[in-house]
This record gives structure tokens, sequence and C-alpha cells, in this order.
């Protein structure tokens, strides 16, 4: 099995390797019949499937079918790179980090992601909805409080110069429940930045209100649309 992310791409990119992966952990035995759990099952190589001696409504079958994987259009490529990687990082991996390294949208990221660790268990948290609020600000103590000689080495640049910038993203109280807020410690206050975040923690089509900052340009005020 793959033992780092460029090889678990790799390795997945076979359709072989993917449906050997999951026969070895679904069925150690033999394969068996999902719906009646008949072992006289015979491998169609031309199609990927199996096929059931038995008469019922579901005679052919694949490695995906009764799984999480299946009906999605995605191939197992990705769901199982996606897999390795929720498995294998003990820090968490987000959405994006997920998107970026399989060349996938943001937003299906985010359901291979949800998807996947409901399966396992994993509770995570939902995503805001309804009316959200979103902003950021600079932590950090002032300038004109510090020493003279530091006071003069730090008031050079921009009032944000070497402090750290915190984003905020809330979300109104609805049907008598209170606000919710989530906070994290942002790189800067680029587009690039600021929208993953919001996208990391926002349901698409929720109403989102900023202020008049670039970065948020064509959601202030509006439905988000990605």
């Amino acid at each position: 099995m793959p033992t780092s992310l460029q090889e678990a791409i790799l390795y997945f990119f076979s359709p072989d390797n993917c449906r050997d992966c999951l026969v070895v952990r679904r069925w150690p035995k033999s394969v068996e019949c999902p719906t009646c759990g008949c072992k006289s099952v015979r491998f169609l190589a031309n199609q990927n499937r199996w096929w059931c001696p038995n008469k019922h409504s579901q005679q052919q079958f694949s490695s995906k079918t009764g799984t999480i994987y299946e009906e999605s259009p995605l191939g197992l490529d990705k769901w199982l790179a996606a897999t390795w990687m929720i498995t294998n990082c003990k820090n968490g991996v987000s959405s994006c980090e997920i998107a970026r390294a399989l060349k996938i949208t943001q937003k299906t990221a985010w359901f291979l992601d949800h998807r996947i660790r409901l399966s396992f268990g994993l509770a995570t948290p939902n995503k805001l909805t309804g009316e959200v609020e979103a902003d950021e600000t600079f932590i950090g103590q002032k300038a004109r409080n510090k020493h003279k000689d530091v006071r003069a080495r730090k008031i050079t640049g921009t009032g944000g110069k070497d402090k750290t910038i915190v984003m905020g993203i809330l979300e109104r109280g609805k049907d008598g429940q209170p606000s919710q807020i989530r906070t994290k410690v942002v790189e800067n206050r680029r587009k690039k930045a600021l929208q993953a975040e919001v996208r990391e923690h926002v349901q698409a089509g929720s109403a989102i209100y900023t202020d008049s900052l670039k970065s948020y340009e064509a959601w202030t005020n509006s439905s988000m649309k990605w």
C-alpha cells in the first residue's frame, strides 16, 4: 500500500489497483453477491463487474455497490486517494487541501471529505447557513504603547505590520437558537486566503455579509455562488 500522497495518487490511478484494494477489504475470503450472498459469482472483465447466477434485480454488481462510492460520477481514483489522505493525515486535512492535491473543485472535495468522515463515524461540524457575517482583524500590541526604540522600528509599514490576522465567521441566530462563530488565524487578507475559509465553513447558497474589502467582492450582501 502507498506510504505517501504521491504514491497514493499514482497507485490509485490504476483501476485494477482500486478494485483490488476494495475487494481485499470488503471480501477478504471471496467475492460474494451483496444482494443474496451467493459466492458463485463470475467476474466480467470487459465491464469490470461481477455477475450473480441467482435471479434478482441486481445480478450484476461492482466493488462500489452498497458502499459510499456507489452512484458517484467520480472515479475510485479520486475517492480512494481522498480516503487515504483523511486516514493518514494525523493533524487532519481540509477540503481545500484535498481539492489541490486531487485537482478537483473545493465543493467536490468537501462532499468527499464529509461522506468519508461520516462513514468512519468521525463527527464534523456542520457548515454555517442562513445569514452569515465574515470579517477579520489584526491582533497585537499597539506600536505606540511600546518602548521608544521598538516603536520607531515597528511603525514602518501598514497598521497590520507584525500583527496576527484573525478571521471570524458568524452565523446569525435563527429559530430561537444562539449565533455561532468560528475564528481562525489566516496568513493574509488576500482574496484566495479569505474566500477559501468562507468556502470551508459556509454552506453554498447562504447569504454572506462583509465589509467593503475587495477580497470579498461579488459576495457582499448576496447569496454565495461558486
